[in-house]
């Protein structure tokens, strides 16, 4: 019956797009669905199917011009390119620099411009190189058991900014 599922849900729909806000949080809720689409429908991965739309976490505006920043270091990296940042960039000068607390914070219009639309969205395609590694790493990190878990942040957590970059 689950392969019938997923035949018939790969051959109705192109793609599962996961949409969270772009704060830790929204970290959070998205490796909890994408652990349950990995347990229940791995299909849906081995056939390329899932997607995670990457909403920006900044917007910048001088005047009419508005960027967008998916991250800190893409923040920094606008205000440089734009000259945008350094000692002119504080009060009187022009700069606004809105840092979005969720999706619902943003207009309509913005949310369609810079996440909904095929357009102009970002997604990143996710894909699972190998099957038992990622289905070991799943249980390590969102299974009942601390131990390994705890081992896993022991061991990366000194290397990594993020566990989300480990390279499965």
């Amino acid at each position: 019956m689950a392969a019938s599922l997923a035949f018939g849900f790969l051959s109705r729909y192109g793609k599962v797009v996961i949409l969270t806000d772009a704060d830790v949080d929204g970290a959070h809720i998205r490796a909890l669905l994408l652990t349950f689409l990995f347990r229940y429908r791995p299909q849906l991965f081995h056939a390329g199917r899932v997607y995670v739309a990457v909403p920006p976490l900044y917007k910048v505006e001088r005047g009419r011009s508005t960027w967008w920043a998916h991250d800190e270091a893409g923040l920094r990296q606008l205000l440089a390119e734009h000259r945008l940042g350094g000692a002119g960039a504080g009060v009187g000068s022009g700069v606004s620099v809105q840092r979005f607390k969720g999706l619902g914070e943003m207009m309509p219009q913005q949310l369609w411009d810079t996440t909904l639309n095929p357009e102009t969205r970002l997604l990143r395609r996710l894909t699972v190189r190998d099957v038992s590694e990622a289905d070991q790493l799943l249980t390590s990190l969102m299974g009942v058991h601390v131990a390994p878990r705890k081992a896993l942040i022991e061991e990366y957590g000194r290397k990594l900014e993020s566990i989300a970059v480990l390279d499965v």
